[in-house]
Order: C-alpha cells, then sequence, then structure tokens
C-alpha cells in the first residue's frame, strides 16, 4: 500500500469514526469518487443495508451531460439521491465524505442534496 493511500484510508477511518460517535441513529450518505463517475449511497449501519443509491452511471443520469466527471454531473446526482431518500421517506442523514475534501465535486453533491431536501 502506497503511502498515499495509507493517508487516505486514515482520513476516512476519521471521518466514519466522527460519524459513528455523533450520527444519533440516522443513515449515512456514503460518497466515493473515482476518475470517471461520482456514486451515493444512503446506508442504514444498523441494519447493513443499503435504503437508497444514484451514480452517474445511470442512463437517466448520463443523458444530457457532456462528461460524467464535473461539478454539473455531481449536482444532478445530489438532486436525484434526494428525491430517492424523499421517496422512502428519509430527510436526515449524516454526510460520509470518505477521505476527500469537502470540495468540487463533493460539496456540489452535497449542496444539491441539500436542496433537494435532505438534511445533514
Amino acid at each position: 500500500m502506497s503511502n498515499v493511500s495509507k493517508l487516505f484510508a486514515r482520513r476516512q477511518q476519521r471521518v466514519r469514526t466522527g460519524l459513528r460517535n455523533n450520527s444519533g441513529g440516522r443513515p449515512r450518505l456514503s460518497v466515493f469518487r473515482s476518475g470517471l463517475h461520482i456514486y451515493v449511497q444512503i446506508i442504514d449501519d444498523a441494519a447493513g443495508a443499503t435504503l437508497a443509491s444514484a451514480s452517474t452511471i445511470e442512463k437517466d443520469v448520463k443523458s444530457g451531460l457532456k462528461t460524467t466527471a464535473n461539478i454539473e454531473a455531481a449536482k444532478k446526482v445530489g438532486k436525484l439521491i434526494a428525491e430517492r431518500a424523499a421517496a422512502k421517506g428519509i430527510k436526515e442523514v449524516a454526510f460520509d465524505r470518505g477521505g476527500y475534501k469537502y470540495h468540487g465535486r463533493v460539496k456540489a453533491l452535497a449542496d444539491a442534496a441539500r436542496e433537494g431536501g435532505l438534511s445533514f
């Protein structure tokens, strides 16, 4: 494991530990971003189940986008996950940014999810 991935894993663990201690039983909104796509899931850690998910690989999200690896794509995924959460009756989540900085695509996704009605 390279030094960069070790540091990323430490940041990721630090974020998740803080969530576990302060989430208050809310489901976790987990973000994964790759070079080409962005994925988001709402996870119930107590049951170990995914309640809702969205990503840029879905055809309805991909359509109309120039690329799936930019802020516009992240905003579209954020709005979609907020809609799917509302359909399942989920209003409050704990935001798990993983080891990523709250910046760029991750921030755009979070802001769009908040605009869509999610609270975190």
